[in-house]
């Protein structure tokens, strides 16, 4: 049939700032209006030009796709590109602040890997921002105003992205899970890291096989060296009871002592080792989920944690996020005892600093939420006031999450039977005796002097 017109019409519909959502390439077939979109106009123009050279040519298009006969079967799919960005508006109002970073991270690394090698490209760095900044956020690129040289870029790997179909393709899978296992210095990841990565992006294909991209997850075709399943905590971290002591003592060193910049957080940090608390669990607690006796134990009913999250990835704007408990339902609450050392030393925080508005125990001196920046520079200042310097430079509690670590490390050294532990921790015992079971710094001293006397005693 025919074509009596082939022309380029921008969209009627606009985003908020006025700027165009998607470019039409529209043709009338056979007295019948025929359309194609296209997110960027050097797209659509490529069609569009296409499109003249067949009626050039003299060729019939076809009346029910609507194209020429040497495009029927050249005619693209969606784009990787365009299929990330639906998966980035289908998961992101229902995902945590956390996991919406782990999306944006792998689907940064993924596109990365998938974009063309050729002269004019952008440069990995920015790449790496306009992607993480403002590509795979909500609202999404084309729904706010963004700076002109990520928009740049933005256009650039719109116009460059391959097929979505190709990931079908094993090499082209396998060069993006080799991808997931890089750094951004093109250092090894951690085997962690790797996962999450590798995690995001089986989502994603699920997805697309739900949607009808694919017959068959095709991440699953590809046959690579996968991580262990658990990675145990390296045992150079843990801290015997003294050093535990000491660290937590010398907390209270750091900053001066009206400003009390450490003394706010000694029973934060000792929270963490007296009770395993995880550091966003030890951040939320509050003076109404505690019982803290004078003489005795006490006992933390723990039900919210405040990771640190980032402001963009939180559905408040916010830094912190607002959660339950790790890998628990959203009500679940996880009763956790706590030795008179720890009671003693939180019921002494209260009365000197006393709570912030919604009962927090910590808290800085404004009465905001304690960040994990700000718990990191008081520990790492307090490492050099209650270590030998030889022990400063080794990794030995290098983080504080290592004092929790250590609790558990502790416990199970104590002969607790791994279940409790594991209740108390909110862990499995799985992941308990694969990760934690490890022994503390020293002991192998005394294990050493058990060995000796029992050598001893047969001599």
């Amino acid at each position: 049939m025919k074509t009596t017109d082939v022309r380029v019409w921008e969209p009627r519909a606009k985003s908020r700032q006025g700027r165009a959502t998607t470019w039409e390439v529209r043709w009338v077939v056979a007295g019948r209006e025929v359309s194609r979109s296209r997110r960027t106009k050097g797209l659509a123009d490529k069609l569009h030009a296409r499109l003249l050279m067949a009626v050039e040519k003299g060729e019939q298009f076809d009346t029910d796709t609507g194209l020429p006969p040497s495009m029927v079967e050249q005619e693209p799919g969606i784009t990787w590109w365009a299929f990330a960005l639906k998966y980035v508006a289908m998961k992101w109002p229902h995902a945590a602040p956390n996991y919406r970073d782990e999306i944006n991270e792998a689907l940064t690394c993924a596109t990365k890997a998938l974009m063309p090698k050729r002269p004019g490209a952008p440069s990995s760095e920015a790449l790496q921002r306009a992607l993480r900044d403002w590509a795979f956020v909500r609202p999404g690129p084309d729904e706010r105003e963004i700076p002109e040289v990520a928009r740049s870029v933005i256009v650039w790997v719109a116009e460059n992205s391959p097929p979505l179909s190709d990931l079908s393709k094993p090499d082209v899978m396998r060069d993006v899970l080799n991808a997931l296992r890089l750094k951004l210095d093109g250092e090894a990841a951690a085997s962690e890291t790797f996962k999450r990565k590798r995690k995001v992006l089986v989502n994603a294909m699920n997805y697309a096989r739900e949607i009808g991209e694919f017959k068959e997850n095709p991440v699953h075709a590809v046959s690579v060296e996968k991580p262990n399943r658990v990675t145990a905590v390296d045992p150079r971290v843990v801290v015997n009871p003294r050093q535990a002591a000491d660290l937590i003592a010398s907390v209270s060193y750091v900053g001066g002592y009206e400003r009390a910049k450490g003394r706010r957080l000694v029973g934060l940090f000792a929270g963490m080792y007296y009770a395993g608390l995880r550091p966003a669990e030890a951040v939320g607690i509050t003076a109404q989920d505690c019982h803290l006796p004078a003489e005795g134990w006490g006992v933390a009913n723990l039900h919210r944690t405040r990771p640190t999250a980032g402001k963009k990835w939180t559905k408040t704007g916010e830094v912190h996020d607002d959660r339950g408990l790790k890998n628990r339902e959203p009500e679940d609450v996880r009763p956790t005892p706590l030795p008179p050392v720890l009671v003693a030393m939180w019921r002494d925080s209260i009365n000197t600093f006393g709570t912030a508005d919604d009962g927090r125990l910590f808290f800085s001196e404004r009465g905001k939420l304690v960040g994990s920046t700000a718990y990191w520079r008081v520990w790492s200042e307090a490492r050099h006031y209650g270590l030998p310097p030889d022990l400063v430079k080794s990794p030995l509690a290098a983080r504080p999450y290592d004092l929790r670590h250590s609790a558990l490390s502790t416990w199970l050294n104590a002969g607790l039977d791994p279940t409790e532990v594991a209740e108390r921790a909110g862990n499995s015992v799985e992941v308990l005796l694969a990760r934690y079971a490890k022994c503390l710094h020293g002991r192998h001293v005394v294990a050493n002097q058990k060995i000796e006397k029992l050598l001893g005693e047969y001599e």
